[in-house]
């Protein structure tokens, strides 16, 4: 994509987010972070795409590298891009939570509040035409954030339905789904994973 200054301005706006969160004392994950010599995991993808894809925190694969996604749960969402004819370059990855909870666990409602404006930055920035959210976290926060969050139930009977939203951009979809993690622990959510990916394919979003 050309260097132009539509283009320039996602990346400073993108840029600073980055900045502010490596410096992000505020969060009780910092001293953990620095600790371990730990990144925070900004986001990855194009400032562009028309499709953001958001689960909830980095796990320590992402810490070490600074990027979302990037181990065993990464390589199954790659593997459900690839099923639906999309690659990385084509889409936003990022996190609700862009630090690492210690010992993987869920991030905390207080966590989940003071990270979520960095999120609402990104999604204005890349303004979307859908949002899959990968897990409840994400689900539940998105659907709130968007003004639906009426319609939140259970993932396990939101998982694969798009839900219509309104933004300052116009209409956005949103799209629930299980975090690709569930397949490491159960091999036949994989299959249903690759289903609700259809989804995906089926809209005019990419």
């Amino acid at each position: 994509m050309s260097d132009t200054p539509a283009n320039y301005d996602r990346f400073e706006r993108m840029k600073a987010i980055r900045d502010e969160l490596l410096t992000f004392k505020e969060s009780p994950l910092y001293e953990y972070r620095t600790q371990n010599h730990y990144f925070p995991v900004i986001g990855e993808g194009s400032h562009h795409a028309h499709i953001m894809f958001i689960g909830e925190a980095p796990g320590e694969n992402e810490a070490k590298q600074g990027r979302p996604f990037c181990g065993a749960a990464g390589r199954i969402l790659d593997e459900l891009l690839t099923s639906i004819g999309l690659q990385r370059k084509d889409v936003y990855i990022t996190n609700i939570v862009k630090d690492r909870p210690p010992e993987n666990r869920d991030p905390t409602p207080e966590e989940i509040a003071l990270y979520a404006p960095f999120l609402d930055r990104q999604i204005k920035i890349i303004q979307p035409k859908a949002i899959a959210t990968l897990g409840r976290f994400s689900t539940a926060y998105v659907m709130d954030r968007m003004g639906i969050g009426d319609k939140v139930t259970q993932i396990s009977a939101m998982h694969g339905h798009c839900y219509i939203a309104q933004t300052d951009w116009g209409e956005i979809n949103i799209v629930p789904l299980y975090h690709p993690a569930v397949a490491l622990y159960n091999g036949s959510m994989r299959e249903t994973l690759k289903e609700d990916f259809q989804v995906i394919q089926l809209h005019s979003w990419l």
